[in-house]
């Protein structure tokens, strides 16, 4: 319970859903220690909200239309200071998922469909700094440490700027601006990048690169 000179834990809503987002405020406001003080439908939308107030814990799908939640998860990190702790929320428990979640920065990582406690609890770690990981998906993160991806792969030097360009959230435009050439050469080198990584899409080749110790 809150002490009367301690406030309580402020949290931001990052979530499409409108249901899923009342669901998530309701249990939230409960709390006497927590409080909800805004809610956003897109990750554009959510880091215009952070930049006009102070939010202690973001909680954030994953799967957020746009910008996704990776993607809006590194622009926090990077863009909003302080800046606050992430929860990350989602409808799946792929291991691609869970581990590209958590290199994005996230503090804590959840089911949608998890019992509410859990929620509660991973933002009450999250704002001490603590992680949390939900039990429904810890066995992915063992199953990752236990099994690493071989290492040597034949990425050019070229080709490890764009991935870690990629890990850090930019796209293509991004990408070929900071490096100073054509976005179609950018769409080249990823797709070589998939291809040598065996990967079906940017977000899984960075959860792979970061396995092989490429970032």
């Amino acid at each position: 319970m809150t002490s009367p000179d301690r406030s309580p834990i402020r949290v931001l809503l990052i979530e499409d859903h409108i249901f899923t987002r009342d669901g998530l405020r309701a249990a939230i406001n409960f709390e006497p220690d927590l409080q909800v003080v805004g809610e956003a439908r897109s990750g554009e939308e959510g880091l215009e909200l952070l930049a006009q107030r102070t939010t202690d814990v973001v909680v954030l799908d994953i799967g957020l239309p746009g910008m996704d939640g990776i993607e809006t998860a590194a622009r926090i990190l990077a863009q909003i200071r302080p800046a606050p702790h992430i929860v990350m929320l989602t409808a799946h428990n792929l291991q691609a998922e869970v581990l590209a979640a958590m290199s994005s920065g996230a503090n804590a990582y959840c089911l949608k469909n998890a019992d509410p406690d859990l929620l509660l609890a991973a933002i009450r770690a999250a704002a001490v700094g603590g992680a949390y990981l939900d039990p429904q998906i810890a066995h992915h993160v063992l199953g990752a440490i236990r099994t690493p991806e071989p290492a040597g792969l034949p990425l050019t030097g070229r080709e490890l700027e764009v991935l870690r360009l990629i890990a850090d959230g930019l796209g293509n435009k991004e990408i070929a601006t900071t490096l100073g050439v054509s976005v179609s050469t950018i769409k080249f080198h990823v797709q070589d990048i998939l291809e040598k990584l065996s990967a079906s899409d940017r977000t899984q080749a960075a959860v792979k690169a970061l396995r092989r110790g490429l970032l």
